[in-house]
């Protein structure tokens, strides 16, 4: 059971890194080090707010995996 709660932390993980860069809205290297051109309180539209809901669901699957690794390794 500890193997496959493993396999599946990473694969969570993987997946939240993956969707809060896809949220950069700069251009380059920018964007990921925090220089973001847009307001604070922008309006999510289409994809983006598909995204954003993506990204909030794979953190709580994340910390509920994290959560069960440390229950059933004890």
């Amino acid at each position: 059971m500890s193997v496959y709660l493993d396999i599946g932390l990473i694969i969570t993980s993987i997946a939240l890194v993956a969707s809060v860069i896809l949220q950069s809205k700069g251009a380059g290297l920018g964007g990921l080090t925090g220089g973001d051109t847009g307001g604070v309180f922008s309006a999510r539209r289409g994809i983006e707010k598909t995204l954003f809901r993506v990204t909030i669901g794979l953190s709580f699957l994340f910390f509920g995996l994290a959560i069960a690794t440390v229950i059933v390794t004890g």
